[in-house]
């Protein structure tokens, strides 16, 4: 079976969650007979085919970007081939030219969508867009969404319900490097041997100036890691509140990730609004059994961190009640290790590549299967 994956973004151009998501999806589904292949939109002048990983990336010239939102010519020609040769395609929501190309080049092929998040920010331009989304979403054969708390908090996907299934995300546990004894000593020698640790591009929903707000005062070392659009921000404001117990390292590696994942105590995760609707970090987290500090938001988060077994989930943008978490965890040691290992025995149970790759690829056989029968059944 052959799928067409679709997005905006894609490695090796931009490294984030939902790219992270696809990459999975297209590994895990080849070991169930799924070939999958990525088409999505680059800054290159003249940008090529690649491989990432075992599956192909075709990519279309990025023409311009409006609100978030990036447009390109090429894609609809590109989409319109591609789907041609494709048994499903596999669109990845939200992404508003997404649903337009659909539709301007005519897919005639059955569709699925990922329902990665609401659109939180654009308040206006949804208002305008909400037409043609609710038509794209109601020609799918299915929505798929990562959380049963995402489905229960959507505004948007309690409108269909009825073709709405959750298959979690999964990570691959054997994919993670192993960080040698060098990188390792490194970080210590730099970091020490115990600290909160924060991963993810530094975007306004991350919630880290309420973290900054947090750590003040307490002198616990946090390691934030990662670049973004507001790390300059963050930066003045750790100048400003004098903390120099917060150490910036900036984008790091994967060996350097996992080596960082390895050592520290605790992950803390404050992102505190709806546009993080699940938290890979926070599930690679879960994966090296570290105990976790996230927000309550209605969304995946608190999927993978369970209050009070995996780790602790407080009130979003409340400074003082993340302040009282971190207390609690850095000083009960014995109980944060508990919760560090009941959160890797979730992972391992819900979370996995090879779990995710056995839902999708049967929901896939399932759609094909359907579309034939009805195709079957118009024929006579």
């Amino acid at each position: 079976m052959r799928v067409l994956h679709f997005f905006k973004t894609y490695l090796p151009d931009t490294v984030g969650g939902i790219e992270q998501v696809i990459y999975q999806l297209c590994e895990s589904t080849r070991a169930f007979g799924v070939d999958g292949e990525v088409l999505t939109l680059s800054a290159d002048r003249d940008p090529t085919e690649l491989m990432v990983g075992t599956h192909k990336v075709h990519r279309a010239r990025l023409d311009m970007q409006v609100a978030s939102t990036g447009f390109s010519f090429s894609a609809l020609g590109q989409l319109k081939c591609l789907a041609r040769d494709a048994d499903l395609v596999h669109y990845h929501f939200p992404w508003p030219f997404m649903d337009v190309a659909h539709f301007a080049a005519r897919i005639d092929k059955p569709f699925l969508v990922s329902y990665h998040s609401d659109i939180v920010r654009q308040k206006y331009l949804l208002h305008l867009y909400r037409p043609l989304m609710r038509h794209f979403l109601s020609r799918a054969e299915r929505i798929v969404v990562a959380s049963p708390n995402y489905l229960e908090s959507s505004e948007v996907l309690q409108g269909f319900r009825d073709k709405t299934q959750v298959i979690p995300y999964g990570l691959d546990e054997a994919a993670c490097p192993q960080p040698s004894e060098a990188r390792l000593e490194y970080w210590r020698s730099r970091l020490g041997t115990r600290f909160f640790l924060f991963v993810g591009v530094l975007r306004y929903y991350k919630g880290l100036h309420i973290l900054l707000e947090a750590v003040a005062g307490t002198g616990y070392p946090l390691v934030i890691a990662g670049a973004g659009p507001m790390e300059q921000e963050l930066r003045s404001q750790a100048a400003a509140l004098g903390l120099d117990n917060v150490h910036f390292v900036g984008r790091v590696d994967d060996e350097d990730k996992c080596a960082l994942l390895q050592l520290c105590s605790t992950f803390v995760f404050p992102s505190h609004l709806r546009s993080e609707a699940f938290g890979i970090s926070l599930l690679e987290a879960a994966m090296y059994g570290k105990p976790m500090i996230s927000c309550e938001i209605g969304s995946g988060t608190s999927y993978i961190n369970l209050h009070g077994e995996t780790g602790l989930v407080v009130p979003p943008s409340n400074a003082p009640a993340l302040r009282e978490a971190m207390v609690e965890l850095w000083g009960s040691p014995v109980r944060a290790a508990e919760m560090g290992q009941r959160a890797v025995e979730r992972y391992r149970a819900f979370f996995t590549a090879e779990r995710m790759g056995r839902q999708m690829a049967a929901l896939y056989d399932e759609l094909l299967g359907g579309c034939k029968a009805r195709s079957s059944g118009r024929i006579r």
